[in-house]
């Protein structure tokens, strides 16, 4: 309901605002990812949807595609609406439609004069770079993932339909939309390229399954329309993978798909999520239970936006589902995609001195008031605080995040030339790596947080040279609305590569979502 009302409000032919995710090489096998943002006609943009079958030969699959498709029927709605052309392209299926008006529409497109060679062709790799690096999953056993017993049933139904078990469909599933007056149907390359073309159509997303296989190879795929010039993206929330979890690497389904999205934003194209023409969060599948993690990053000193992608993608990303919402380039105290926080298990704050509008603010503010965890990492003890100062007009701080929420005591730091040696307090073993006694060397300034709020255990304590006190730079914090929040005033570029640092940040995520009382510090 809540998509629906904001698609409506958004005016026939109004511009999408795409952010484009993409990840750039910055030394061999290490990517950074860069998000960028463009702006698109409606009528100059396209929407693919591939391959959403009525049937599948694994019941999985047509499951998945099921709970995915009343939100995709929404997309191509808002889409349509605001003069996008909609493609419906069920392949092997156009016998069904062989009389439908969106049918003929894409057999009778003028043809164009700059057809690709090669556009009718199955494209196995884009190029050779990424055929030598080949594929994150292994998927050589047809990446059904129906456990054998469940999967003998389903064969059996479908033979029992009068289906052929292994190639069960025969036209698109009914829950998505077609618009005889508007939308076209076609699995053809030169049919597809020739409505572009006819159209005027420079960006093209594509959604629907799956994507490592067709989304990826078809001709109206990710890799043709790459190849010969289109601005085409994957909408990774709309699009599902065929990968079964028993092969390489073993992980879980949705996390194949992360990894087949990650493949593409390296070595294909950019990707986009649904959010970005509908609205509210990003789509999630039902099963899906691995827990959300929304980090809002934006900070100028730290190069967080580079270093926790990194971290989460090589952590985290097993256990959790990642999504990352930057500041705007222009006006950093705009967050596009703040609307993602509504769905956060976890928020992840890495903002430095930020005021937000009023209502992105109060998506953090219900957060936190549910209970929800917060993590923090340096200057998010001072995030939306502008030391006292108002707040620019049309725009709110909090100005006791890090006392109410992050349980610290902000007051500044010591030189930033001054080394400091950190240290775990006996007892800290849960947040630490194999349990055992940690000691490091930051190079980051130290930060004055004595003395913390009441409830807050530090865990991490800092010695600067020259410096009396020691301070705490990692604690937890239980608050007074019943939530956990993690802080730690680490985080320099260089402690990312410290174990200790990599272990303690994943710990305290991990600590802010158990349940019940925490034990304090120093007891077991």
């Amino acid at each position: 309901m809540i998509v629906m009302a904001l698609s409506s409000l958004v005016a026939p032919g109004q511009d999408y605002e795409m952010r484009l995710c993409k990840r750039v090489e910055i030394k061999p096998g290490e990517f950074r990812m860069v998000e960028t943002v463009e702006r698109w006609k409606p009528s100059e943009t396209a929407v693919i949807v591939c391959d959403m079958w009525d049937l599948h030969h694994c019941k999985n699959a047509v499951d998945r595609g099921g709970q995915m498709a009343p939100r995709m029927n929404e997309l191509l709605k808002a889409a349509r609406k605001r003069g996008s052309l909609i493609v419906h392209a069920p392949s092997s299926c156009m016998e069904f439609y062989q009389d439908h008006p969106a049918r003929k529409r894409a057999m009778d497109a003028p043809k164009a004069g700059n057809v690709p060679q090669g556009i009718n062709e199955w494209m196995s790799w884009i190029d050779e770079r990424e055929e030598k690096v080949g594929y994150p999953i292994d998927h050589s056993d047809g990446g059904e993932d129906d456990e054998p017993a469940e999967h003998a049933e389903w064969a059996k139904a479908l033979t029992g339909m009068g289906k052929n078990p292994r190639a069960p469909w025969t036209r698109q599933m009914g829950a998505l939309e077609i618009d005889g007056e508007k939308d076209a149907i076609t699995d053809d390359g030169t049919q597809n390229w020739n409505l572009l073309e006819e159209r005027g159509v420079k960006n093209v997303i594509l959604l629907g399954v799956h994507t490592n296989m067709c989304v990826l190879g078809r001709p109206f795929g990710l890799r043709q329309l790459a190849k010969n010039g289109k601005n085409v993206v994957l909408m990774r929330d709309l699009t599902d993978t065929m990968y079964n979890p028993k092969m390489k690497p073993q992980v879980s389904h949705f996390r194949g798909t992360d990894l087949i999205v990650e493949h593409i934003e390296k070595y294909v194209c950019p990707t986009v999520t649904s959010d970005q023409i509908l609205g509210g969060a990003p789509y999630r599948f039902e099963t899906d239970a691995r827990k959300y993690i929304v980090f809002l990053i934006g900070e100028r000193e730290y190069k967080t936006e580079e270093t926790l992608p990194l971290f989460a993608e090589k952590y985290l990303s097993s256990d959790f589902r990642c999504t990352f919402v930057f500041a705007d380039k222009k006006d950093g105290n705009k967050f596009p995609g703040i609307e993602a926080v509504k769905d956060a298990d976890v928020l992840f704050v890495s903002v430095r001195r930020r005021t937000l509008p009023p209502e992105d603010l109060a998506l953090i503010r219900r957060h936190v008031a549910e209970g929800k965890p917060v993590i923090g990492i340096r200057t998010a003890s001072h995030a939306f605080s502008l030391r006292g100062k108002p707040a620019p007009k049309g725009y709110a701080g909090w100005e006791k995040w890090d006392a109410e929420v992050m349980g610290g005591n902000y007051t500044g730091h010591h030189g930033n030339k001054i080394q400091t040696k950190v240290s775990s307090l006996e007892g800290a073993g849960a947040f630490l790596a194999g349990g055992k006694p940690a000691t490091f060397i930051t190079s980051g300034s130290l930060y004055i947080n004595t003395p913390l709020q009441k409830g807050a255990q530090p865990l991490f304590m800092g010695a600067a040279e020259g410096i009396e006190r020691s301070e705490p730079v990692a604690w937890s914090y239980l608050r007074k609305d019943g939530g956990r929040s993690f802080y730690t005033s680490l985080g320099y570029v260089e402690d990312f590569e410290e174990p200790a640092f990599q272990a303690l940040l994943v710990q305290g995520i991990k600590w802010s979502l158990a349940k019940g009382k925490a034990p304090a510090v120093g007891s077991k």
